[in-house]
Order: structure tokens, then sequence, then C-alpha cells
């Protein structure tokens, strides 16, 4: 938590808050949640609420890039008006949006769509910064099921602490939330994890060796398209994309997993 002052209709999120990404509670239509690694917020809807995050933990709601100095003070600002909340850009550097837009400093206002929206603020040393954004829809959480129907819930797919950083470094773009995401190449999975971990012999065939292991077990598992059979030829990426849309799909990887891609 920071240490703004709090007002009426703001609850905070502890640090060790479940991604957004998950869905949130049962909500009030148009209540935001804002959510960085040391914690976030839950503000209802109400004309002119704000919300700040930033790196000065006593002057926003959400403190992110506390460490790091290329995190404005204040860089991001949530304000409701009518129907939306609107974000805008208050810090230096673009706010990097779903789809490959970026918001710079000198844009209007980005109206937030119901539903889940990450935001990421390039920091130092490759670092990304990231801020969960999530507006609780007209039945205050996400799309229910017909009435008598029930709940189908997908679980994710257990995967080993090695599995987890080559598969978050090969779908870093899907991640990030990248406009026309393509799997990583096996050279840049080894040269990124190798200058992070260099005692552990990463190397091409390693990572590859890793993520076929899983789409063999998910594929065993029932997951369709993830052999050649299934996709026929030319492969190309397909069964990386088919993989990666698998553990997008049960939130299996979730975008607070980049952080698995920082130096330590």
């Amino acid at each position: 938590m920071t240490d703004i002052p709090q007002v009426e209709g703001l609850e905070p999120l502890p640090s060790n808050h479940a991604s957004l990404a998950f869905g949130v509670p049962e909500s009030e239509p148009g209540t935001i949640y804002a959510l960085s690694v040391s914690g976030g917020v839950r503000f209802r809807p109400k004309e002119e609420r704000v919300v700040l995050f930033g790196r000065n933990r006593p002057e926003v709601h959400v403190c992110v890039g506390e460490d790091d100095r290329r995190v404005s003070r204040s860089h991001g600002r949530l304000a409701r008006r009518g129907d939306h909340w609107w974000l805008a850009n208050t810090g230096h550097l673009p706010l990097q949006l779903p789809g490959a837009r970026m918001l710079f400093p000198e844009d209007e206002s980005f109206p937030l769509e119901t539903g889940y929206t990450p935001v990421f603020i390039s920091g130092t040393s490759r670092r990304r910064h990231l801020v969960e954004l999530y507006v609780a829809g007209v039945d205050g959480r996400l799309p229910t099921p017909a009435p008598e129907a029930a709940t189908l819930k997908d679980r994710p797919w257990k995967l080993d602490a090695d599995e987890r950083l080559a598969l978050v470094c090969l779908a870093q773009r899907y991640l990030l939330h990248d406009a026309y995401p393509q799997p990583v190449s096996w050279k840049q999975v080894a040269a990124e994890l190798a200058e992070l971990h260099p005692r552990e012999g990463w190397g091409p065939k390693k990572a590859e060796h890793l993520v076929t292991k899983v789409r063999k077990r998910l594929s065993a598992a029932g997951v369709p398209g993830l052999t050649r059979e299934e996709v026929g030829e030319p492969v190309g990426n397909m069964l990386n994309h088919n993989l990666v849309g698998e553990l997008l799909r049960t939130r299996t990887l979730v975008p607070p997993d980049l952080l698995v891609l920082e130096a330590d």
C-alpha cells in the first residue's frame, strides 16, 4: 500500500493479491481495480474520482517501480468521467497498452473498456513495470453462463520453474499484449535466459526441449492443435502459437509472470 490518505469508496488491495487477469469478485458495475507488485486499490465509480500511480509512494494510490528512476513520481492518472474511467499519462515515458498502443504524456486521455487492461512502463535494464487494471462490467464481474448451466472452469496447467521460465520468455509478446504477437525464436529465448542465469546452461536446444515436453504433455491430455499431424505443413510457429494460446486461455501464464525475466 501507499501513504496517500484514503477516501470514501476506496479499498486497499494487498501486495499478494492474485493477478487481475483471473477476474475480480462481484463488484458494483464500473468499479475499478488497480494493482502492482506493491499492492493496489479498488474504487467504486463516482464522477471525478481519481486513482494515481507512480513511484512516489506517499503521493499515489498505487506504487509502481519505486526503485526505478525512469518511472515518474506520478506516471498515470485514472479519472471517472461519465460512464468510463479515463487513463492519462502524467509521466515522462509512454504507457504501453494492449495492441501495441502507446499512450504518451501529450495524448488525450484513453477510455478503459470493461474487463482487464495491463499497462506497462519500460524501466532501466529492460525492466517492465506492470499496473493491472480491471473495470467491473454490468454484472459486476466476468460474463456468466445461462442460469441453469454448470460453471466450467479451466484450471491452470502445472509447470515446473524451468518450464515456466522458458515459456514466459517464449510468450513475452503475448503477455505484453502486442497487436500481432508471435513466439520469440529459440535463439532469443536462450540468449535472454543465459544472460539472466549464466550458470544454468541455457541454450536453444534446452529451451526447445523444455517447451516440447510441455506441448507433448498437454497434447496427451487432450489439448488440440499441438502436433504436426494436426496442423499440417508448413508448421512454422503454429505449434508454439497454439501452445501459448492454451496457456493464456487457462491463465497458466499471466502478465505478472514477466517479472521472472528481470535480473535479481
